[in-house]
């Protein structure tokens, strides 16, 4: 196999590949975690991974990460992100101006810049 420098092989740059549906990755875990915590000071009333599926287009869908009811009794789909694909944005935005719902990115700030989450409205 060859080599991508360092000693380090090329398949170390390979996509890992998507998790089975319903399984959450670390990103995904940790703002569970965060949701459990709003639920339990009353900031949200109920939330669900994978909860929610829209149909855009004819064989085309996007799948919410987390569907959640907030406080003031508003449906909210909110996407966890690591980094954004081209796809993925497009995707929300198009869900956005097709659904009354309200769409929410959630990105993991680093613990060095005082850990928490970005919230990016669509």
């Amino acid at each position: 196999m060859p080599e991508g420098g360092a000693g380090t092989s090329l398949k170390s740059f390979y996509a890992l590949g998507r998790l089975k549906t319903g399984e959450m990755n670390k990103t995904e875990a940790a703002y569970d975690a965060h949701l459990q915590s709003q639920r339990q000071a009353g900031q949200i009333v109920w939330h669900k991974f994978e909860g929610i599926k829209l149909r855009l287009a004819d064989n085309t869908f996007y799948t919410a990460d987390f569907a959640v009811l907030a406080s003031d009794m508003v449906l909210e789909l909110h996407e966890v992100k690591g980094f954004w694909q081209e796809d993925a944005r497009a995707k929300i935005k198009i869900a956005a101006a097709m659904y009354p719902f309200r769409f929410v990115a959630m990105k993991q700030r680093a613990k060095k810049h005082g850990g928490g989450w970005e919230t990016e409205a669509f």
